[in-house]
């Protein structure tokens, strides 16, 4: 035969020095067994090894090896998986555990983060492998192996031992309940009260804090309709204003009989129950409730009942819980609450006069108590404005709503066949960046000198600053020009003056404390947006082409993934949106306080600062895309850009250097914050239409271009 050795001696010596020097690997069947029993995808491996997805699949199915320089850091992970999965032995015997012996979880899988570049040491991990010992009543804990589609392990959480089964868990109406790392905990409870006392005593859940003076987090139990109904639960709420039990309901009645508590919220969607802290202990459980609405699609898309089971909303949950928080509410209630838990209003501090520890104000954070707006920061019906009579004004800082004016649409441009929406990610999050806001009190000032650097809010007339009309004029959120003064943030203002204008300050509301506050957030945030793409397969590493090509499948790579990314984005939007909640309700009558306004994040000037840096940054892109290329975009809608172009790919228009690099300070697409991606493509006919009408074509752009879904903000 032809292809045999002409000497097998030296060819079983070949064979040999190749296995001594580690470069044969498993079978590639065993290369996927080790993968998926580490809960690893195919996409964090590829990242991992900075190789892409494909060659990862072809490694698996035996169609090509690694090449020399991968080689070694592929065998060392094979290595390091097979070290902490070993196959299953076979004819392992079983002994029948003595009746009322507990069974402890075997420790969560520690698994390579999606994110992280280096391959892991082959050494065995540092962390249990198993969960410690179950507390005396503890029921014992199994791994989901229902036909179900059980969690998916996704990322590495941090393991603390009193918490060893996770955040969270999703209770079905047979007493199972589902935790985020595939386990399945048995609840005997048959009642609210039984629940809470069960979770805090038994079920090893919860997370700890995010910040050295925080607190740990709550955990979590999210009820079914069926564990609803058999903890005695209506399958609906009939108070559909109010979102909450009535306070004769024998659920509430039992919950105050057994001496627990309720949030001024009541019994809702998102019900804490809870009792007085004794000492270092705190006795609370958050319950979500999802035939209530406790998980709104729009937040969390394909995260229902009807279409996922227990073990997969367990997993949707754990991993957004992992990368942001543990949920207690609403995804804009998360981003509120991510605020505070990583910037605590407080610490210990000693008194100097009797020794003792005291709470004292954490700097950097706002505080424990509401700060009020300067008037112009507020609004019409607020107290501040309603007792001062305040006729000034007010500061309009909002995201962009433009067109542009359908007169000054070339004929060049209307004859180009269509228009390309593009769209910024996570805009608000990128303008949140070493963002400097003020933190105190605000103090009026009459005539005084602008500083760039300073936070506040300052009336100036920029109505003499002349632009191009093909652009949006970056004072104003309609793109209008100023016809006069006007109060701005920072930012806005800063950016006149960037322009070459001079500015002169009428009047100022500054404030002496100040601090980048938003900037943990923003890197907590910005990592799980990033690491959640990753793990969908849109990786930094790809070329421009490469990531529209992933875009366009990411959300069907992995629906449970893809609910974690709307979550995600949702947390930011909502989170700076909560900073200036208006009042609710036909009851409201101006000069009246409303529940929103006592928060401490309550900080309207703080929303204003994001998005006026966000609008800067935008204007900013379209007057560099316009001076390097001449072209002017058809219509803006908050961080969606529409123009005109040759074909249906943004490639086609975008500046490019000589060495095919994107030139800085343009639009330039990417899957990092700030970076764009593809919006949506129509006709240029239908875009024109559309302007003709007075209807803004970003609004409408995604989609089959006649619903709009594209919302306001992010």
């Amino acid at each position: 035969m032809s292809n045999q050795p002409s000497d097998p001696l030296a060819g079983v010596d070949a064979l040999l020095a190749a296995v001594e020097a580690g470069h044969v690997l498993p079978a590639p069947a065993e290369r996927v067994r080790l993968r998926e029993a580490a809960g690893l995808t195919q996409a964090a491996v590829a990242q991992a090894l900075g190789v892409r997805i494909a060659s990862i699949q072809a490694w698996e199915e035996g169609r090509a090896e690694p090449k020399p320089e991968r080689l070694p850091a592929y065998r060392r992970l094979l290595e390091g998986l097979a070290h902490r999965h070993p196959a299953p032995a076979p004819h392992r015997p079983h002994t029948p555990p003595p009746t009322g012996t507990l069974h402890p979880p075997a420790a969560p899988t520690r698994t390579l983060p999606a994110a992280e570049p280096a391959v892991p040491d082959p050494a065995p991990a540092p962390t249990p492998t198993s969960a410690p010992p179950s507390a005396p009543g503890r029921p014992g804990a199994r791994r989901a192996s229902t036909p179900r589609s059980p969690a998916r392990k996704i990322a590495t959480p941090t393991f603390d031992p009193r918490f060893p089964n996770g955040p969270l868990a999703v209770l079905d109406g047979d007493g199972s309940a589902y935790g985020a790392e595939g386990i399945v905990l048995d609840c005997p409870a048959t009642t609210i009260v039984e629940l809470v006392e069960w979770t805090l005593e038994e079920s090893g859940l919860g997370a700890p804090k995010l910040h050295r003076y925080g607190k740990d987090s709550d955990p979590l139990i999210v009820l079914t309709a069926a564990a609803a109904v058999k903890l005695g639960l209506p399958e609906s709420l009939e108070d559909r204003r109010g979102l909450r039990l009535a306070e004769d309901h024998p659920v509430v009645k039992q919950v105050l009989k057994a001496k627990w508590r309720l949030t001024q919220r009541g019994f809702g969607p998102w019900a804490r129950i809870y009792r007085k802290v004794q000492g270092r202990d705190r006795q609370c459980v958050q319950l979500a409730i999802l035939p209530w609405d406790a998980l709104d699609s729009r937040s969390w898309p394909g995260v229902s009942e009807a279409e996922m089971a227990p073990a997969d909303i367990a997993r949707v949950l754990g991993v957004y819980a992992q990368r942001v928080l543990t949920p207690r509410g609403g995804t804009a209630v998360n981003g509120l609450e991510l605020m505070t838990a990583l910037r605590p209003p407080t610490k210990p501090v000693r008194d100097e006069g009797t020794g003792n520890w005291v709470s004292g104000h954490n700097a950097g954070s706002l505080g424990t108590e509401p700060v009020a707006p300067a008037p112009p920061e507020a609004r019409p019906e607020h107290p501040v404005v309603v007792e001062t009579g305040w006729t000034g004004g007010f500061v309009n800082e909002e995201a962009y709503q433009w067109v542009r004016d359908i007169d000054l649409l070339t004929g060049q441009e209307a004859a180009l066949p269509y228009a390309v929406g593009l769209d910024l990610n996570t805009a608000f999050l990128a303008a949140s960046a070493r963002l400097v806001v003020g933190l105190s009190e605000p103090e009026h000032f009459v005539r005084p000198r602008f500083y760039p650097k300073v936070p506040g809010s300052w009336l100036a007339d920029l109505s003499h600053v002349e632009l191009d009309p093909r652009l949006p004029s970056p004072f104003t959120p309609t793109g209008e020009r100023p016809t006069g003064p006007a109060w701005y943030q920072t930012y806005t203002v800063a950016y006149a003056q960037e322009l070459g204008h001079d500015v002169e300050i009428l009047e100022a509301y500054l404030r002496r404390e100040t601090g980048a506050y938003l900037d943990p957030w923003h890197d907590r945030l910005k990592t799980a947006y990033v690491d959640t793409l990753a793990d969908l397969g849109v990786t930094k590493d790809l070329t421009d082409a490469e990531f529209l090509a992933a875009m366009e499948v990411h959300k069907r790579a992995d629906p449970a993934l893809a609910a974690v990314l709307a979550a995600i984005k949702g947390t930011i939007k909502g989170g700076i949106g909560k900073l200036f909640e208006r009042p609710q309700g036909k009851g409201y009558r101006d000069g009246e306080e409303w529940p929103a306004m006592k928060r401490p994040t309550w900080a309207p000037w703080i929303r204003n600062a994001v998005i006026s840096k966000a609008r800067v940054n935008m204007h900013r892109k379209l007057s560099t895309m316009a001076e390097l290329t001449g072209m002017y975009p058809l219509a803006v809608l908050s961080d969606c850009v529409v123009y005109p172009s040759p074909s249906t790919s943004p490639l086609d228009f975008l500046p490019y250097a000589e060495t095919g690099r994107p030139i800085p300070g343009t639009f330039r697409l990417g899957p990092t914050p700030g970076l764009a991606k593809l919006e949506g493509v129509q006709p240029m006919t239908w875009a024109v239409d559309l302007m003709e009408q007075g209807y803004n074509p970003a609004r409408h752009i995604k989609g089959d271009g006649h619903d709009a879904v594209f919302d306001d903000g992010e």
